[in-house]
């Protein structure tokens, strides 16, 4: 009897916050319901893959040319594969956590549980400031990557504009998120950005195999050490994107069938990570170790600057993602998230968007700053907190018998958990934090001493020098410099 409560506990849980009681009556509460209120196994899978390969896909091409070819496809799988089993840790510990105070009677009807919670309610005050720490930090520089990756990407559409402009400008559009409630409404959104982001990959993919390599390309790398460890931690940012993985569980009818979700939606981005990147790389090899994002290297054409728009719009959609995680610890903070309307909350969550947008002014690194984030911030909020939160939780016998979920067959039960879970911890300590930490901070360092903090146009190629007047100036004029959509400069 115990047992099927237990069953029956987890498989309830019509999440409606901000939603309207009952069933639409007419054409048009049906058509927006039908676009605005998500919250099955495909929604989910939507959302997990739009927003795990966003702005970044335009800078593993980058990463590989500091990794080289193999080294970049062999940490792309098994950052992937790491990725997707720290992200079924916190779908377990969310089950456990909500099981657990849904036996307490507790209601969630207007309350979007955070992970910072679970570790609360499953491991105490520690652990919730801790995790709370470096989700909200992370949250906030993954946010503050997508303002930068929206005055990088529009700079190759429009350039009468520096990109220190662009970002002013983006931040304000950006700052509209603040009135989409919760992960429930991103139905639409996120299967537009899915589209989008598979149409760049692509457009990457062919273009680069079309234009061919250019002349005496080199595929030197790696070279440096320091550029090796900066690459590798792009990549595990570039599978890091779970950090929102409670949001969107709790904003599914039934998140038990969370599992295997971001496993494949991993599986999908692989699909266009893997092609784009390495297509990118064989075409302009070293080239891109001073271009971070690919499209400063492909011609101008129709195509590129579709993508480029689509992108654009996919990094708004992304930042939403990020930031709507930091709105609801705002809202909790101020005592403002349970209220129904709209507007106030709305009008609450504004001031988190500020800084954002200051640090998108400092810091306008784009690619550097990803490494940085990676091995600073996401390597512990996704990687080792999650699973040693985990260990921790089970550690004592009568928490293993009691668990919702056990540990799968297939990995060894709890034992092969533990084991694999200790692996994890050891190898992104290690690896991730410690010489990738080492090596993207030295980079980022670089970046500041070359272009300096607050610099108007980053990585921009320098103005175009009028020729000298012949009665001024008896020898020739040198030629003018290249346009700045030529193949050669910098983004």
């Amino acid at each position: 009897m115990a047992t099927d409560k237990v069953v029956e506990t987890v498989m309830v849980g019509n999440y409606v916050e901000m939603e309207t009681e009952g069933k639409p009556k007419d054409m048009k509460a049906r058509f927006s319901k039908f676009l605005w209120h998500g919250g099955s196994a495909y929604d989910a899978w939507f959302s997990c893959a739009s927003n795990q390969v966003a702005q970044v896909l335009l800078t593993l091409p980058y990463s590989f040319s500091q990794l080289g070819m193999l080294s970049g496809i062999c940490f792309q799988l098994f950052y992937g594969l790491l990725g997707s089993w720290t992200a079924y840790l916190i779908s377990v510990l969310y089950v456990e956590y909500r099981t657990r105070k849904e036996r307490e009677k507790v209601d969630f009807r207007n309350h979007v549980i955070q992970w910072f919670e679970v570790l609360d309610g499953l491991l105490g005050k520690y652990w919730r400031n801790v995790g709370l720490a470096f989700n909200c930090t992370f949250l906030l520089f993954g946010s503050v990557i997508q303002l930068i990756a929206c005055a990088s990407n529009i700079y190759y559409i429009n350039d009468n504009l520096d990109k220190r402009t662009w970002t002013y400008i983006f931040g304000a559009c950006c700052a509209t998120t603040v009135f989409i409630p919760s992960f429930h409404n991103y139905r639409i959104w996120s299967f537009l950005g899915l589209v989008m982001t598979t149409y760049t990959a692509w457009y990457l993919t062919i273009a680069s195999l079309l234009h061919g390599q250019v002349e005496g390309v080199k595929h030197s790398g790696p070279t440096k050490i320091v550029l090796y460890f900066t690459g590798a931690t792009n990549i595990l940012y570039t599978f890091g994107g779970h950090a929102v993985t409670v949001e969107i569980m709790h904003a599914m009818w039934k998140p038990q069938k969370f599992k295997a979700i971001y496993l494949l939606a991993t599986l999908y981005v692989l699909t266009l990570t893997l092609p784009s990147a390495a297509a990118v790389y064989w075409a302009f090899g070293d080239m891109l170790l001073n271009h971070s994002n690919a499209f400063s290297l492909l011609p101008r054409s129709p195509s590129r600057d579709m993508a480029v728009i689509l992108m654009l719009i996919h990094q708004f959609i992304t930042f939403g993602f990020a930031c709507t995680p930091l709105y609801f610890v705002w809202e909790k903070a101020i005592g403002m998230h349970e209220c129904k309307s709209l507007c106030k909350r709305a009008a609450a969550r504004l001031p988190v968007v500020i800084p954002i947008w200051f640090l998108a002014i400092i810091f306008p690194f784009f690619g550097p700053i990803n490494s940085t984030v990676g091995s600073l911030l996401v390597s512990f909020t996704v990687y080792i907190i999650p699973a040693l939160a985990y260990m921790f939780t089970f550690k004592s016998s009568a928490a293993r018998e009691n668990a919702v979920e056990r540990p799968p067959k297939y990995m060894g039960r709890w034992v092969g958990t533990y084991v694999m879970n200790s692996f994890v911890v050891v190898w992104v300590l290690i690896v991730g934090f410690g010489f990738g930490g080492w090596a993207s901070v030295t980079n980022f360092v670089h970046q500041i001493d070359t272009f300096g903090l607050f610099t108007k146009c980053y990585q921009c190629p320098p103005p175009t020098m009028a020729p000298s007047l012949p009665h001024l100036n008896a020898t020739a004029a040198p030629p003018p410099l290249h346009h700045p959509h030529n193949l050669t400069h910098s983004p």
